[in-house]
């Protein structure tokens, strides 16, 4: 089976950081193309950013400089790194398999909040 589990997320101050971790197994993770969206209360999901099976990178505008996702191949996670937090930022956060599959998480919350 293949399963996507999140965690990480919570409650913290406006300034403040996050590490946000998925849990991957039931498949090939290391060749996988991997993913974290957001999606906000009256928005559209968003792409975050993305990580290739090459490590190569992707951010959105809104995150570059603050947000940064890695991952590691012999312990099947990806992780989103976020500093300098906002109350924008508020937002349910899902891993996602880019590629080979179209598979998501269930999501962690993250709410940013004085």
């Amino acid at each position: 089976q293949v399963q996507l589990v999140e965690s990480g997320g919570g409650l913290v101050q406006p300034g403040g950081s996050l590490r946000l971790s998925c849990a991957a197994s039931g498949f090939s993770f290391s060749i996988a193309n991997m993913g974290w969206y957001r999606q906000a209360p009256g928005k559209e999901r968003e792409l975050v950013a993305s990580i290739t099976d090459t490590f190569a990178t992707t951010y959105a505008d809104f995150v570059k400089d603050r947000f940064t996702i890695s991952r590691d191949n012999d312990k099947n996670t990806t992780t989103l790194q976020m500093t300098t937090l906002k109350s924008e930022d508020t937002a349910v956060y899902y891993c996602v398999i880019q590629w080979p599959y179209d598979v998501w998480g269930r999501g962690t919350q993250v709410t940013v909040s004085a």
